[in-house]
Formats: structure tokens, C-alpha cells, sequence
């Protein structure tokens, strides 16, 4: 299990990704002190344009009565190891502009902004009312 003083990760699957169809792990985020689910994380296991451009290599999710704990920073960290292990590097991170928690959990895990593109029209994160991606580079 992966895991730091404050959150653990503990695998729950690992399949194509549903929407970006690549090999993913994906994990439930604990807190190491009571096991309790705080949210969940996946790590899509190969780099694509749409993997790099909009989708990025990390998705996670923080359920709402546990955020503002940098849970997802500490996620995010957590899964680096295994990003080099299989040969990711460098690791994109994206997420809509206006969502500003998750711009900080991005630079909180140590990746550096590198601008908003727009999504095109014929992808599926477009299609889904996500317009705009900010991307995010972490360098393993």
C-alpha cells in the first residue's frame, strides 16, 4: 500500500480506463490514521495527445466532506513512484480553470502550470460541458 503519514492508497482495480481507454490503477484514498474513504485516485498508465493535452495521467476525486486537507496533494505524490516504474515521465495533471482547489492541489503536489488549452469539439471531456483544460507538468 502507498501511503504517507496522513493518507494511504489502496487499489481497488486496474482496467482500461473507461472514458480514456488506457490501463489505469485505480485507488481509494484513505486517512492512514482510521482507514476512513476520503475520496478515490487513478493513474492512467500511458501518455496520449488526449492523455497529455486534456485528460491528464492523474484523475482524483476528494468527497466533499473531506476537502480543504490536501488529500489529493498527498495522492497525487504518493503515486510518483509508480508513474516512474512505468516509464511516465513527465506526468500531466489537467483540470478546469475554474476550479481552484484543484489548480492548488496540482502546484501543492509539485507541478508547475503550463497554460489552458481549449478542448476540441470532438472530444469527449468537451462533450461533458468541460471546455477549457489547465495543464499542469510534473517532471519525475
Amino acid at each position: 500500500m502507498l501511503k504517507d503519514d496522513v493518507v494511504a492508497l489502496r487499489q481497488v482495480g486496474f482496467a482500461p480506463h473507461p472514458v480514456h481507454r488506457v490501463p489505469a490503477v485505480f485507488f481509494e484514498i484513505v486517512r492512514a490514521d482510521s482507514a476512513q474513504t476520503v475520496g478515490e485516485i487513478n493513474l492512467r498508465l500511458r501518455s496520449t495527445a488526449h492523455i497529455e493535452l486534456y485528460a491528464g495521467h492523474i484523475g482524483y476525486n476528494i468527497h466533499p466532506a473531506h476537502r480543504g486537507h490536501h488529500y489529493a496533494a498527498r495522492a497525487v505524490r504518493l503515486l510518483i513512484p509508480l508513474a516512474r516504474e512505468h516509464g511516465i515521465n513527465p506526468l500531466w495533471l489537467t483540470c478546469d480553470p475554474d476550479n481552484l482547489a484543484s489548480r492548488r492541489s496540482c502546484e501543492r503536489a509539485g507541478a508547475q502550470f503550463v497554460g489552458i488549452v481549449d478542448v476540441p469539439a470532438t472530444c469527449i471531456i468537451h462533450r461533458s460541458g468541460h471546455t477549457k483544460k489547465c495543464r499542469y507538468r510534473l517532471d519525475l
